[in-house]
């Protein structure tokens, strides 16, 4: 029901022209640091909201291997400087997201599961694609400033996902909580569009960084 009931969303979401631009070697710095930067603020809320989760179903698909923050972190301080939490904020679009995480948190946290799925599944699937693209078209040495987008503790990401489907299958939920669910991972697509709509980056900028890298490469500087 995920799967199905988000195709259209999760393709919407691909077409934006900030992961177009990206996934065709036109990005730039500036602006993968404002995604790292929204991304520590949707992960802090949601992981917060899973520390202090009594909801059951949500507990058992909150696998520690999945959680993000600690490498979220990790990527701020390369980004922001060691100072990095006196120095950013939020965007309008990051807010909203936000808020409705703490929403859902308070009211239905059941709901929550369609937050898991849009992250930790799609970040699962694509976040060593977009890492490497990152690496190459920014010219970043390796590992410097992805570490969101690498799960070190999930060795077999395809065993894992099966794991995970396999534990989401098993809830104990109605069929109104399901569609409910496949209703508010929508919601979360949509408000991750509008966080990708709010990241600019210059065209030119970005060719020359990439040319840059390409030619490091050529000359084993990279």
């Amino acid at each position: 029901m995920l799967d199905d009931g988000t195709r259209k969303s999760h393709s919407v979401a691909e077409s934006t022209q900030f992961v177009t631009g990206f996934f065709k070697g036109l990005g730039d710095r500036k602006s993968f640091s404002e995604l790292v930067t929204s991304l520590y603020f949707i992960y802090n809320a949601m992981e917060t909201a899973f520390d202090a989760m009594e909801d059951d179903s949500v507990k058992q698909l909150d696998f520690p291997e999945l959680r993000r923050l600690p490498a979220l972190q990790e990527d701020m301080e390369f980004f922001h400087g060691p100072q990095w939490r006196e120095s950013i904020k939020a965007s309008p679009a990051t807010i909203r997201y936000c808020d409705q995480i703490r929403r859902v948190a308070a009211e239905d946290p059941y709901l929550l599961i369609g937050h898991q799925y849009s992250r930790y599944v799609g970040d699962l699937f694509g976040g060593q694609m977009m890492g490497g693209m990152a690496i190459k078209s920014l010219g970043l040495k390796m590992g410097a400033g992805t570490a969101f987008y690498v799960f070190k503790d999930i060795k077999d990401t395809k065993a894992f996902i099966q794991k995970w489907y396999s534990t989401l299958n098993d809830l104990d939920l109605s069929e109104a909580q399901k569609k409910a669910i496949v209703d508010e991972a929508n919601i979360v697509f949509r408000l991750n569009i509008d966080v990708f709509e709010e990241l600019g980056g210059s065209p030119v900028t970005a060719i020359w960084q990439m040319f840059v890298s390409l030619l490091q490469e050529k000359l084993g500087l990279a």
